[in-house]
């Protein structure tokens, strides 16, 4: 088995419980990322990978060897900087548990977003 593939192995493991973002600190994009998530009630798993080499080293397998963040894996799905909207596509067909039972209103999203009222469970 190749490091690729054994990284590829790893983000599946790591992905069971639905969307797994990885990302690092200061990252503008993964702050958008986390952001529109949030907002539209999507629980996700986030892992810093400038703390865990194991998931640099996934990233490096799923973005052509270079650690661009966020990468988000979803089950046999992959994107490196998606959308959020790309990523609440990706998890109803993949990790569906993962999505709200109902749309957040305005005020609510909003709130999540900005990091001010968290995602029911």
């Amino acid at each position: 088995m190749t490091a690729e593939q054994s990284n590829r192995e790893g983000a599946a493991e790591r992905e069971n419980a639905g969307v797994l973002v990885y990302s690092r600190p200061g990252c503008p994009f993964c702050t958008t990322l986390r952001a529109g998530l949030r907002k539209h009630g999507v629980r996700f798993d986030e892992v810093d990978i400038w703390e865990d080499e194991q998931a640099a080293a996934t990233v490096r397998s799923l973005a052509a060897g270079n650690e661009t963040v966020p990468t988000v894996v979803i089950g046999s799905w992959s994107a490196v900087n998606p959308s959020a909207e790309a990523v609440r596509e990706a998890a109803s067909e993949h990790a569906p548990a993962a999505l709200p039972a109902s749309e957040p209103g305005l005020v609510d999203g909003t709130l999540k977003a900005l990091g001010l009222r968290r995602n029911e469970s």
